[in-house]
């Protein structure tokens, strides 16, 4: 006779879960979600496409926040119903099916529980993420272009809205660098422990000698701030700069001019966009981009000058962070959080949930000391 007894971990979980609802606050969730659709219900909310696209985002933020909490809860509620009809009809079939769902369930609520140690000022905000390949030749643009896809996998597998921005592409193999939206509650927070300079060691596909190969890219992260009204850029720090998109290989993608190069020259930042159809909105894309970067590095020389201040200075930039091992051994592993993956296929296809909670755990730890 079938007898399958999983109340203790399904017990755990509603632990959890419950722990989960309080901190997420379930129910300012669907007030906001009230108010949120009468704003967006008004009839001429379009008349203002800027304010209608706030609107409407926050309420698709929110809702699609609601749905996962409270869709964790009915599936617990459905998983109790069929370890009982398991054991009623002494179904193996059934029996395999609930471990699974239960597997798959503390999966989801260990991934939500993360979600609840991010509280800072911007961790509840879309990102944007912008990966440039270092030293290493047509090796470092390759890895590039690897970790791009490996970035676009990881929201793929989580269905999160993906907008590419721009995409410089080498004139070997790979790409220089690219900058891609993630669109998303809380995707900056969660990728935000990706920033850092990647390496990559293998045997080179380039060479004609059977060589080990090093190779760098670094991974910059910043939230998608809506109005970046704090920082005031005038008119003549900025250099802007028209060209025509192009594809792999420098090919043409583009009859006009419309890709659009901002530098600010005070600082020497650098901000392209060519995936917009028109000039007028790669310009504004770009400057909200400009407006993020400048703000984030305001915070920064403020954050540095307290640790001078205090005696307490950590060069951080450019250190190694992660390293990818494609010969030998076959092993990704995180020089921060120790973490680590024997499998760097399944990493490079999007396989990155393991990492990106063990580095949001050493995250929160490190600022708790």
């Amino acid at each position: 006779m079938l007898e399958l007894d999983l109340s203790a971990d399904i017990q755990a979980l509603r632990l959890t879960y419950g722990d989960i609802r309080e901190v997420i606050d379930v129910e300012t969730l669907r007030s906001d979600i009230a108010r949120l659709s009468e704003e967006a219900g008004v009839p001429d909310l379009w008349d203002d496409p800027e304010r209608a696209q706030k609107v409407t985002s926050a309420l698709s933020h929110r809702q699609s926040a609601l749905a996962r909490v409270e869709g964790i809860g009915r599936r617990l509620d459905d998983l109790e119903v069929l370890v009982g009809l398991a054991n009623e009809m002494g179904d193996e079939e059934s029996a395999v099916e609930a471990r699974a769902e239960l597997t798959a369930l503390t999966e989801i609520i260990n991934q939500l529980e993360v979600q609840t140690l991010m509280d800072g000022e911007y961790d509840e905000r879309s990102a944007i993420i912008t990966i440039r390949s270092g030293a290493g030749g047509d090796d470092a643009t390759d890895f590039a272009e690897m970790l791009m896809r490996m970035y676009l996998r990881w929201a793929e597998r989580h269905k999160y809205p993906v907008k590419v921005l721009d995409t410089s592409y080498a004139e070997g193999a790979g790409i220089k660098s690219a900058t891609f939206e993630i669109d998303a509650p809380y995707a900056f927070g969660t990728v935000s422990v990706e920033a850092g300079t990647h390496r990559l060691a293998r045997i080179s596909p380039f060479g004609s000698a059977d060589k080990r190969q090093t190779s760098f890219a670094a991974v910059e992260v910043i939230p998608l701030m809506e109005e970046a009204t704090e920082v005031e850029i005038p008119e003549s720090d900025i250099r802007v700069d028209v060209f025509r998109s192009s594809g792999p290989g420098g090919q043409s993608v583009n009859t006009t001019d419309s890709a659009v190069r901002l530098t600010h020259l005070p600082t020497g930042i650098v901000v392209s966009m060519q995936n917009e159809k028109s000039q007028i909105q790669n310009r504004a894309a770009a400057m909200r981009v400009l407006q993020t970067r400048l703000l984030l590095l305001q915070k920064e020389e403020e954050a540095a000058k307290k640790k001078e201040l205090a005696g307490n200075i950590t060069a951080s930039w450019g250190d190694q962070m992660r390293s990818y091992f494609l010969y030998g051994q076959q092993l990704v592993k995180d020089l921060r959080t120790g973490h680590e993956s024997g499998n760097p296929a399944a990493v490079f296809d999007g396989d990155l949930d393991g990492f990106i909670s063990a580095g949001i755990r050493w995250r929160k730890r490190k600022d708790e000391d």
